[in-house]
């Protein structure tokens, strides 16, 4: 049977690492790059002892309870084990020592140094030492002859020499490897070993084989290779029985040969394919542990099974009829292979007898295929019988009576060299240590702490809170063993695995129920355990083995039941929102291929993420889920990397922090605890050498901060570029909340939206001062209105008027873009999102538009009534859509005074009178700016939440008083313009709130009742109505107007301007309101009233511009 490959773990920072066993194999003992030896009592062990050596440890040895380690202060320590107490120095060099071993008594420590020197020191008295030179470059490993009497060294001149250690000469010498100048630039460490016990062989690894030379004769008798083995062998270590020899390539290969029979009788792949580059047999010899260059610790268990298998048998190899497969390829080794393969065709044999269902299966772990690998030289064949030890010859003679043959085919050797499998990552709670632990986290979030006992004294279960008016803090018996926890503002939730005898159990303790019972038990039907669970505000989910995810109420009533598409790994639950992550398909090369679904159980159900792929760094797994304290996803993988969802973005995962960056060792990691978006935190345990922190003492919480990874944030551009997107993704989650039903704090939206204009603006002015106008113009693109005005202002100072100009071009794109989403804002109130551009940062915003999301608050308070009246009643009645109350009230149709391109649509907000205006309309956005610039500051503070008629589409233009003054241009936020002198009483009109606004004033209430024109979408909806109903005969009338609203955004953007344009052309209604108000205004107005028209609208617009800006620029203010 084939052997165990365990999951592999970090042991040490990276770098060269070994490992070796304790004379009793209780202990694993390892030394890294870090300067640690740590000692392991099992590969789980995940709080090991250590001993801090130096800076780095470059090689160690332990027999009879004493340590020898090899240092980067060029010395080789002593210490006791398993204690760690210093025992003195052995033995000095004059550079760093890399590699020592004792002899088989313990009594002599061997050392080989960078400085070409070997030195053989008493244990027991360090004076008495021999050193050994002839070596010209430095020594890559040594080895002791069983008697003590040869000592073998390798070394980067190329040359393997076996020295006599009493007489301190070379007893023979081979040029066998590559000449390098140094250890780090060796192909291969060349870890030679002399055979214990009897010492009759010593194995030193040549490229991709092994060679075996005869003890004192020290002639070439064998060599073991394997097809597999394509890249050097590094490390080469004999079993404690002497009759195996295992191997550990570059490449990672990792095999196992009989000695005496020279067939490879197990090979194995490390999981990553690192350089293999220290292996140590466990003293039973059922075990091999192995280390990486990365260092990591490995583990193959389940050798004595197979080894045993591959040679017991070898005393009675005739004793199964020769049916099988191996048969098929045993005439063919007759004449080449008759002794050297013929033990091993009689032992694969009775491996086959102990399980025959192996036999249907040609893998590499069964019988033939690895006999086949066993590729001998002539003169191993023909030596062959000397390597038999003590075997009968005429054991097997089936072979040698045929005739040779050529050999097999290729296609009968089913040799796969492609990625192998990964082992799926087992279920987890998020923020839970591994459950073998005695004492344990079995959760530790935002609420609190709940540890888990179970020792011989105790088997109990504490509860924790952060903050003890929540609840106090429980102490709960665990009769049931239960082995996963979550914990919420409302419940402790509690589940144990099933037994043959009882049934996997869920526990709810609720501990805020009113009621005095507070918790409920529930039995999962047999044969289904709990895999993962977890609480939200008023549920409880249970994901089981049966692909299924229960739902439950917090005080217990079974709610709905689904599948999930493969088997979970973790749950998280916030609020409404659930949180699952599950296999999706089986990885290969190190990944997990992992799924996740995002889920919305409150009113509206619904599923926000559908199985879509959960990115992970390469080769690693995941290691934390959850939600930030607002309510966004995030996960954390095992390399370190948080990532959070960026629902502006199309629900993508941005990275955000990568914990590795502030490590100080690799094998230091931070265990998450939580996550916060406003203040920007990342709160995590530091945990020095280990993935998980111990439960006493109290670890001591340690907060990150978070950094996109961009590129060149060393430099002022690159920092001001990480900053404002990581201000833009991390103030988000604003619009979702509001969304959501939820209060937010308008102070801090405020404040964010000021630093990201800030920073825009700084950006921008960077880009002035490198010449880099393009790049403003992209900058001046995420700007708000407001915003580009400031930068118009700073380009026509800076004598940049062409690049001034340009702005001023997209200060009217804005404005016209403010003025298109105002016509679309009852559709918006439909519930259906806009593709179009929605924020002042130029990009689409599906689930965190912060315009939708307020507009489908109010949608929702309203309940979709207006959206009905709106074609069923005649359209002059329509309600305002920007106000706070569900009611509707008559609009006002008001001519504009002072804009650039008057919007005969504008809603007038409720209980605005338009005061009348005398004054010129103004064809640019310089002429705004000043009339403007005396009568307000450049910076103001944000005005409080819910004043003034807000217009949606353009978020960080929110309601500031200085932003309603700066910027006086047809896209102002208010429906009526104000000249310089009455923008006092227009910021004391706009902090009026809308719920509170009075009616307007009868005159306007009448026009805007009776003469209200249609927006292009309703033009273009009467036209194709009767289609839409043809197609859709079952559509009611609302269902209509949606399916109108998708059929119209996917027109272009020509199109529906062309259908805008043909509405503007139905209302002459309107054109008599703007002539007659401007009659009112005077001989002023006049001058402009044939702007109305588009095309001599735009002809003056870029005449006025170029005059205005000159003499902006050039004014003496």
């Amino acid at each position: 049977m084939p052997c165990e490959r365990k999951p592999m773990r970090y042991g040490h920072s990276e770098g060269h690492t070994e490992v070796c066993f304790d004379d009793t194999g209780r202990y694993i003992v390892t030394c890294g790059n870090d300067g640690d030896v740590r000692i392991w009592e099992s590969l789980e062990d995940d709080d090991p002892k250590f001993i801090t050596v130096g800076e780095k440890a470059y090689s160690l040895a332990l027999k009879k309870g004493k340590l020898v380690t090899a240092s980067s202060n060029n010395t080789v320590q002593i210490h006791t084990f398993p204690d760690g107490d210093p025992d003195g120095i052995l033995t000095r060099f004059t550079t760093n020592a890399t590699h020592v071993t004792f002899n088989s008594s313990g009594s002599r420590v061997a050392a080989g140094s960078s400085d070409f020197m070997v030195k053989v020191v008493e244990v027991s008295d360090s004076s008495q030492q021999k050193t050994l030179r002839g070596h010209e470059a430095p020594v890559l490993s040594v080895s002791f002859d069983p008697t003590d009497e040869f000592l073998a060294s390798a070394s980067c001149d190329g040359s393997v020499i076996v020295w006599n250690i009493e007489e301190q000469t070379p007893a023979i010498s081979w040029p066998l490897l590559q000449k390098t100048s140094d250890v780090s630039n060796a192909k291969s460490l060349c870890r030679l070993a002399f055979q214990p016990a009897a010492g009759k062989l010593l194995a030193v690894p040549v490229e991709t084989r092994v060679h075996l030379y005869e003890r004192r004769s020290w002639e070439h008798v064998g060599t073991l290779s394997d097809e597999l083995l394509t890249q050097p062998i590094n490390v080469v270590a004999w079993s404690p029985c002497g009759r195996f020899l295992a191997a550990g390539s570059v490449g990672g290969s990792l095999a196992v040969w009989d000695a005496s029979s020279k067939l490879c009788l197990e090979r194995q792949k490390h999981e990553k394919g690192f350089t293999v580059c220290s292996l140590a047999w466990h003293p039973s010899g059922s075990q091999i542990a192995y280390t990486d260059t990365e260092g990591c610790l490995g583990l193959l268990d389940g050798l004595g099974a197979s080894t045993a298998a591959g040679t017991g048998s070898t005393k009675a190899p005739a004793a199964k009829p020769a049916k099988d497969y191996d048969d098929l390829f045993d005439e063919d080794d007759g004449g080449l292979m008759d002794e050297g393969l013929a033990d091993g065709n009689s032992a694969k044999e009775a491996a086959a007898g102990e399980d025959e269902d192996e036999d249907d299966f040609l893998i590499p772990s069964t019988g033939r295929v690895r006999n086949r690998g066993a590729i001998l030289d002539d003169d191993v064949s023909l030596d062959g019988g000397s390597l038999k030890l003590g075997r009968d010859d005429d054991d097997d003679d089936a072979g040698s009576s045929v005739a040779p043959a050529a050999a097999p085919p290729a296609p009968l050797r089913p040799v796969y060299d492609g990625p192998e499998p990964t082992p799926p990552q087992k279920a987890f709670q998020p923020g839970s240590t591994p459950a073998h632990l005695t004492h344990r986290f079995m959760v530790w979030n935002s609420v609190g702490i709940v540890r888990g006992y179970n020792d011989e004294q105790d088997n109990a279960v504490d509860v924790e809170f952060h903050d003890t008016a929540v609840h106090h803090a429980m102490h709960l018996t665990n009769s049931l063993g239960h082995t996963m926890a979550d914990l919420s503002q409302e419940a402790v939730l509690l589940a144990c695995a099933g037994t043959d005898e009882l049934a996997s159990k869920l526990q709810c303790l609720h501990f805020s129920s009113w009621d005095t019972n507070k918790d409920w038990m529930v039995d999962l039907p047999p044969g289904e355990d709990a895999k993962a669970l977890c609480l939200g505000q008023g549920w409880a989910a249970v994901a089981t083995s049966s692909l299924l995810l229960r739902l439950f109420s917090v005080g217990g009533v079974q709610r709905e039941v689904f599948s999930v598409p493969g088997p979970v790994v973790c749950m998280a639950g916030h609020g409404e929102q659930l949180l699952v992550v599950y296999h999706r398909a089986t990885g290969f090369g190190g990944d997990q291929a992992l799924g996740v679904q995002l889920l919305q159980l409150g009113g509206r159900k619904r599923q926000l993420i559908t199985g879509e792929a959960l990115p992970l760094s390469p080769r690693s797994y995941l290691s934390w889920l959850g939600f930030t304290a607002e309510g966004t996803p995030c996960y954390v993988d095992s390399d370190g990397l948080v990532r959070m969802l960026n629902r502006s973005l199309g629900n993508t995962w941005t990275p955000v922090c990568n914990t590795r960056e502030t490590c100080k060792s690799k094998s230091d990691h931070y265990w998450v605890v939580g996550v916060h978006e406003n203040p920007q935190q990342l709160r995590c345990i530091p945990c020095k050498g280990s993935r998980y922190p111990p439960t006493l003492p109290r670890p001591a919480v340690a907060i990150l901060p978070f950094k996109l990874p961009l590129c060149q944030t060393s430099t002022e551009k690159g920092q001001m570029e990480e900053q404002y997107w990581r201000s833009v993704l991390f103030h988000s989650h604003h619009g979702f909340l509001s969304s959501c039903g939820y209060e937010i704090d308008e102070a801090a939206r405020a404040q964010s939206e000021k630093e990201q204009q800030e920073l825009l603006m700084k950006m921008f002015a960077l880009s002035c001062k490198l010449e880099r106008e393009f790049r403003c113009v992209e900058l001046a693109e995420l700007m708000p209105q407001n915003v580009v005005a400031l930068a118009i202002r700073y380009a026509s100072r800076s004598r940049r008027m062409n690049l001034a100009q340009r702005l001023g071009e997209i200060a009217l794109e804005k404005s016209s873009q403010l003025q298109e989403d105002e016509a679309w804002v009852p559709e918006e109130e439909a519930g259906v999102p806009s593709a179009r551009r929605a924020s002042g940062y130029g990009r689409t915003e599906p689930a965190g538009d912060p315009r939708r999301s307020r507009e489908e608050e109010e949608g929702e308070e309203e309940d979709g009534g207006e959206l009905e009246s709106e074609e069923t009643t005649d359209t002059a009645k329509r309600s305002n859509p920007f106000a706070k109350e569900g009611g509707s009230s008559p609009v006002n149709l008001m001519p504009i005074g002072k804009a650039g391109r008057s919007n005969p649509f504008k809603v007038a907000a409720p209980g605005k009178p338009a005061p009348a205006s005398g004054h010129p309309r103004v064809t640019n956005i310089l002429d705004s700016m000043t009339s403007s610039r005396k009568s307000a500051p450049l910076g103001g503070s944000a005005a409080t939440a819910g004043k003034g008629p807000v217009l949606k589409p353009l978020a960080p233009r929110a309601k500031t008083k200085a932003q309603s003054t700066l910027l006086q241009i047809s896209s102002n936020k208010t429906a009526n313009k104000k000249t310089p002198e009455a923008t006092e009483p227009a910021a004391e009109l706009q902090q009026q709130p809308d719920a509170a606004a009075p009616p307007p004033p009868p005159p306007p209430a009448e026009n805007g009742e009776n003469k209200r024109p249609k927006t292009g979408f309703q033009l273009w909806l009467e036209e194709n109505r009767k289609t839409i109903m043809a197609d859709n005969p079952e559509l009611d009338e609302t269902d209509v107007i949606k399916e109108a609203m998708g059929r119209f955004r996917t027109l272009s953007a020509e199109e529906r301007r062309t259908w805008t344009e043909r509405a503007k052309g139905q209302t002459g209604d309107a054109a008599d309101v703007r002539k007659r108000k401007r009659a009112d205004g005077g001989g002023a107005e006049d001058e402009t009233a044939e702007s109305d028209s588009e095309s001599s609208s735009k002809k003056k617009k870029a005449l006025d511009a170029s005059s205005k800006l000159s003499a902006f620029a050039f004014n003496k203010n």
